[in-house]
């Protein structure tokens, strides 16, 4: 009862359901897209029984409620009526797009933080185990942890579904769905033996012989899903208002459900695919002139890469370099990317003052620096942007640092800590000296850019 008398004195602090445009959560905050930020009583707010702290930040109002938050938040939905209805974007058009983004990615992937989180220390535990040859990578023990740390992120476009169905106000079960169908054994195994060269292979299943659905593997995708649910809120809200009343409960889920999916699968989801290949072969075309430049640019965008889920598009190059010369110059700098993501996230723990929030992001700087960056990117980095820009200065100096020395790997191995033995050779000193570049001045440099953040 104290809670839901909080809640609602927090509702009308904040200006009223209708200064409210959305709302969602974190790990410990309640986050808040307002209409009208000058009707909001900070002072007043934090003094409500249970509130940690409140502040303005990226355009947000946060209200830190620490470990608590979901049931804050459960609570906070139903109070706030018709929060459940799809509600008008705010006119003001005050964010950026890049700040609009960071957001709405922040916004789906905050509530599925704790899985990703859990599931990339224990993947990157068993890597760091695997690569000191304490386990056999060919054992049953590896093979049981790892279908239980990457479940994940193989069937992450299904919590991501959930999720972005949330933060665009429609049904999380139709969202489900319209992942399902991208994530569908005989796409994902048309897919694989697309990969594999197979002589039965095919490109595209065709509808009608009009429609091509291009085959592709859409597991551990993130872009075509978010913005797939994007398309299925618009198709909803637009089916169900022409549809007839009598008709909506059976026909609305129907034609809304064919129609996203085909969006999905025709439009939207090749889109996603394609961008991540055009991605790969401007990063091959980049070596051609000049490894030191191509380091800098690889370097700068491997976050943001990793953000949008096209970071997988990298992968085929490097084993193509291994394939064709021996060595691949690609993989080294992931590692220094993944490297100054840790390191910016050290940073923000050490920072921060919010003893619930310190703890996850640990977790997540410990993930980054076993080679796991999701946590650490979707759940801290992208609340303080400020961090995600030092991190990819880093990224890229310390990239462009090693390619101007040639340093090279031999072989594919998981871009973490425990892989630097992988190094070990002419060219391990620069690996090294990359290293403690990457870690040491995304450290410094978020440091110094969060120095006077709010909430920290």
């Amino acid at each position: 009862m104290e809670t839901q008398q909080a809640i609602k004195k927090i509702i009308a602090l904040i200006g009223g359901e209708k200064n409210i445009n959305k709302v969602w959560h974190c790990m410990t905050r309640l986050r808040f897209d307002l209409i009208d930020e000058n009707k909001v009583d900070q002072n007043e707010i934090k003094k409500v029984p249970g509130v940690l702290g409140a502040q303005m930040q990226s355009d947000q109002f946060q209200i830190i409620i620490g470990p608590k938050v979901d049931s804050w938040y459960q609570l906070l939905l139903p109070a706030l009526g018709k929060q459940d209805n799809p509600q008008p974007v705010n006119a003001k058009g005050r964010k950026g797009l890049v700040s609009l983004f960071m957001d709405t990615v922040s916004g789906v992937f905050g509530p599925i933080v704790p899985a990703i989180a859990g599931a990339g220390m224990i993947k990157g535990l068993l890597a760091g185990l695997v690569a000191l040859k304490l386990i056999s990578a060919k054992s049953d023990t590896v093979m049981v942890i790892d279908l239980i740390a990457s479940g994940v992120f193989y069937f992450l476009p299904f919590f991501l579904a959930v999720s972005a169905a949330k933060i665009f106000k429609t049904n999380e079960y139709l969202a489900a769905a319209v992942a399902a169908c991208l994530m569908y054994p005989s796409l994902i195994d048309a897919a694989k033996a697309l990969a594999a060269h197979q002589p039965d292979a095919v490109s595209a299943f065709w509808i009608m012989d009009i429609l091509p659905v291009a085959v592709f593997n859409y597991s551990s995708s993130v872009i075509p899903v978010i913005f797939s649910i994007l398309a299925l809120s618009y198709i909803h809200r637009w089916v169900d208002s022409i549809m007839p009343e009598v008709l909506k409960t059976v026909f609305t889920p129907t034609l809304t459900l064919f129609l996203a999916a085909l969006t999905a699968l025709v439009v939207i989801g090749p889109i996603g695919i394609w961008l991540g290949k055009a991605l790969a072969w401007f990063i091959e075309g980049l070596f051609g002139v000049s490894a030191s430049f191509a380091g800098l640019v690889v370097g700068a965008i491997r976050p943001l890469a990793i953000l949008t889920g096209m970071h997988h598009a990298m992968t085929p190059v490097a084993l193509q370099n291994f394939s064709d010369r021996g060595y691949d110059m690609l993989m080294p700098m992931m590692f220094m990317a993944n490297m100054s993501i840790a390191g910016a996230t050290f940073a923000v723990w050490h920072l921060n003052r919010q003893r619930a929030e310190k703890s996850v992001t640990l977790s997540a700087a410990i993930s980054a620096l076993l080679g796991i960056t999701e946590p650490a990117l979707f759940g801290v980095l992208t609340r303080y942007k400020k961090a995600f820009i030092a991190a990819t200065i880093s990224s890229a100096l310390a990239s462009a640092f090693i390619g101007f020395f040639g340093v090279r790997l031999y072989g594919y191995i998981l871009s973490s800590i425990f892989s630097l033995p992988a190094y070990i050779g002419p060219y391990f000193v620069w690996a090294i000296s990359g290293v403690i570049i990457s870690l040491v001045l995304s450290f410094i440099l978020t440091r110094v850019m969060l120095r006077n953040e709010e909430g920290l």
